[in-house]
């Protein structure tokens, strides 16, 4: 079974996805808030991929994503970024980063799992 941490500030989208992600594809879903709390999360939990909103108050996603590759412990845990910028401008930014891929919210919940598990490579 995987495991994923969702790091998003809004509460519906961590809902919906989580819900997605345990009911259709049966994986074990960790949530957190902030990316402050998603870096502690990260490190304890281990996951096996994160997804990562890229707009969030305090430390967004790119900060995020830069300290979880500056810890060994969690250096190794691919991250997909969800985003509602859409620009081609914002989509190679992000792409430059180094993440696995740029999610489009709002996403089907229905085709999420399929969605992460093509790109990671889990069929």
């Amino acid at each position: 079974m995987h495991r994923i941490l969702i790091i998003d500030d809004e509460d519906d989208i961590r809902e919906v996805a989580a819900l997605s992600l345990e009911t259709v594809a049966g994986w074990e879903v960790m949530v957190a808030s902030s990316g402050a709390q998603g870096l502690i999360r990260a490190s304890f939990y281990q996951p096996d991929a994160i997804l990562l909103d890229v707009m969030m108050p305090g430390m967004d996603g790119p900060t995020t994503f830069r300290e979880l590759r500056k810890n060994p412990a969690t250096a190794h845990i691919p991250v997909l970024l969800l985003t509602a910028k859409v620009q081609a401008s914002d989509r190679l930014r992000f792409a430059d980063l180094g993440v696995e891929a740029v999610l489009v919210k709002p996403f089907d919940p229905l085709t999420l799992s399929t969605q992460v598990a093509g790109i990671l490579g889990w069929n």
